[in-house]
């Protein structure tokens, strides 16, 4: 059996997750991996079959994604011919984590997509969503990556298809510590909005993992430095407690580590705004934004010492079997009413894509 598997690329968590995803599907048949997008700073220990730029979102300085930076970006006939480029009849399965070439080529083709993502259990009805609805950003989370069949992972299993997350290895298997210092991933921030913050709260050994900087500097309590893997697992795995974006993979490995939490779901970002709704349910500290306002919340969350307890068991082999069992053996080929969904594929080029890049600048 041939797989692909496509992983977004915009972001760390999508490769992080599938760093442990990898080998299993190793294991079922011949595997080529696919990545689309431009913003991810952690690389895959594998080969990568299919490279392509896709349709990424850019992160801002001021707490959400920079909108005009993400239309510049976007070269929609530069998506489109991937989309046409990709072999995607050489494939027997397509599994899909929220990664828009293939899913496209798919849904162009009439070819079964299976959907292993976040994402796909973040708009399933039973997930806990923000009180303000956000028309556009569940639109772009609908639309953005069109699965046939959708698998997900949240902080909980809210439905029969949604299962607890993919714990990285490399974080299963280590050995934490509380030490004194504080680990910091906010993104969509600057480094001086950062610093001009955290830097009121003086008793604090801030160590701030920043996308904004290529070097290693200090300014008081606060340390500032590049984004890397290994670096980032060992403060990590080794933090009092950690304050970043309502993400998925980072705050579900807090909670697995045991690891205080404190959250900032980036602005204009409606699966952040959702997982920001299921962490208040958990008890999680969500903050608006990164202001001085807000320094008495993040004081007290520093000085509180109540933690919350999850069970994430590794089922990653289980699902991956589910998975292989429901659709491996199957006809992936599709009939043209399951192909064509909210958009007609006569009119993908014109209208799917130009859509979905206008509900992001509107």
């Amino acid at each position: 059996m041939k797989i692909l598997y496509a992983i977004q690329g915009t972001g760390n968590g999508h490769l992080s997750r599938a760093r442990d995803i990898i080998p299993v599907l190793q294991q079922k048949g011949e595997l080529d991996i696919l990545v689309s997008g431009i913003q991810a700073d952690v690389e895959l220990p594998y080969p990568v079959k299919h490279k392509f730029k896709g349709l990424s979102f850019i992160f801002g300085k001021n707490g959400g994604i920079d909108l005009v930076a993400t239309y510049r970006k976007s070269n929609l006939k530069k998506l489109y011919d991937e989309i046409k480029s990709l072999p995607i009849n050489e494939y027997d399965l397509v599994i899909n984590d929220f990664e828009p070439v293939s899913a496209w080529a798919c849904k162009m083709k009439h070819k079964e997509c299976i959907g292993l993502s976040h994402q796909a259990a973040v708009i399933n009805k039973k997930s806990p969503k923000p009180k303000k609805k956000d028309l556009v950003g569940k639109a772009v989370l609908n639309n953005y990556a069109p699965v046939t069949t959708a698998y997900g992972f949240h902080f909980g299993a809210y439905d029969k298809n949604i299962f607890t997350p993919v714990i990285r290895s490399q974080v299963r298997e280590a050995t934490p510590e509380s030490r004194e210092h504080y680990t910091v991933y906010l993104p969509a921030y600057s480094d001086e909005r950062i610093i001009k913050v955290l830097g009121e709260i003086k008793n604090i050994k801030w160590q701030v993992f920043s996308k904004h900087t290529k070097k290693e500097y200090s300014i008081n309590n606060i340390h500032i430095r590049p984004i890397n893997n290994e670096a980032f697992i060992e403060s990590f795995i080794n933090c009092t407690g950690i304050l970043c974006g309502a993400g998925f993979e980072t705050p579900a490995e807090a909670l697995y580590l045991k690891k205080k939490l404190m959250v900032i779901p980036m602005k204009g970002q409606y699966e952040q705004q959702c997982n920001a709704a299921a962490l208040k349910t958990m008890t999680v500290p969500v903050l608006k934004s990164l202001k001085k306002k807000h320094l008495d919340a993040i004081r007290s969350w520093t000085e509180n010492k109540q933690l919350i307890i999850v069970n994430y068991p590794d089922t990653t082999q289980r699902i991956i079997n589910m998975v292989i069992k429901k659709h491996g053996a199957a006809d992936n080929t599709r009939s043209k009413e399951l192909g064509d969904g909210i958009y007609s594929v006569k009119k993908l080029k014109e209208k799917s894509l130009g859509k979905i890049l206008n509900q992001l600048t509107d």
